[in-house]
């Protein structure tokens, strides 16, 4: 992934990004590699050289991948620990678009002084790896935490948003909710003790429609991508217009040298 404009001609890939293509992939020379700029361009660039931490590249004429008509903004509520990071990864490899971390009323997981900051840059990286990682075009941008009431300003200007919420009496099955055909939904998670009576109240008050996966209760940290997995299928979010949106894995059997068959004991 580079930093900078992603344009055809010579490129050196250095940082950790560079250091990573070298040491730990072992870029060779002649091998192809996919670049993005993590803003919907990608282009296929072939390695001219490597040194020691740094790849020089000569790369293609880049393609662009629009946005999808339907965008999603998942609103995650705060889970604790090592469970925190997992959300973004499995939000951002089922499509995300977007992430506004929660501090909800029932969140064990809080960010007060310099966590705030310092929560938000580790949910960016990891967006940033995961999207590397599951090979999309667009890495989601992580805002800045929100509370509750800066959540029903959200809600009301979303074309649809939903809160996922098992226990409400008005809760609605996902895939009896009208969808719409463009525009952004948001999608509420709560944490692991639940959306509180009094923020789906403020939430619900705004538009926001509460909305059920199915009979299981999964946890916040993997209720977000399973929700994007069924709107995925019940919008056209995972049906791309354009060849050239799928980013296509280069294949490294080209670049590895030809080995002799090893010989069996019988015939040495």
């Amino acid at each position: 992934m580079v930093d900078g404009e992603l344009t055809a001609g010579p490129l050196v890939l250095d940082g950790v990004e560079g250091r990573h293509a070298a040491t730990v992939k072992r870029a060779r020379t002649g091998e192809t590699l996919v670049l993005t700029d993590g803003r919907g361009n990608w282009a296929p660039a072939t390695v001219i050289g490597t040194d020691r931490g740094t790849v020089r590249l000569e790369s293609a004429a880049p393609h662009h991948v629009p946005p999808p008509a339907v965008t999603v903004t998942a609103v995650q509520a705060l889970p604790k620990g090592e469970r925190s990071e997992l959300a973004v990864e499995l939000l951002t490899e089922a499509g995300v678009d977007r992430i506004v971390p929660w501090q909800a009323q029932r969140c064990v997981a809080r960010w007060v002084g310099p966590k705030v900051l310092k929560g938000q840059q580790k949910w960016q990286q990891a967006a940033r790896q995961a999207a590397k990682q599951s090979r999309r075009p667009w890495v989601p941008v992580v805002d800045e935490p929100a509370g509750t009431a800066e959540l029903a300003t959200l809600v009301r200007d979303a074309d649809l948003a939903l809160v996922l919420h098992e226990d409400a009496a008005e809760s609605v099955a996902l895939q009896d909710i009208p969808l719409p055909s463009a525009g952004t939904v948001l999608l509420v998670i709560g944490p692991e003790g639940g959306v509180c009576a009094a923020e789906l109240q403020a939430l619900t008050g705004a538009g926001a429609r509460p909305a059920r996966l199915g009979p299981q209760v999964l946890r916040t940290s993997t209720a977000g991508a399973v929700a994007l997995g069924a709107l995925g299928v019940l919008t056209d979010r995972w049906r791309p217009t354009d060849p050239a949106s799928v980013l296509a894995l280069p294949d490294r059997s080209a670049a590895e040298p030809t080995l002799p068959d090893r010989p069996t004991g019988r015939e040495a």
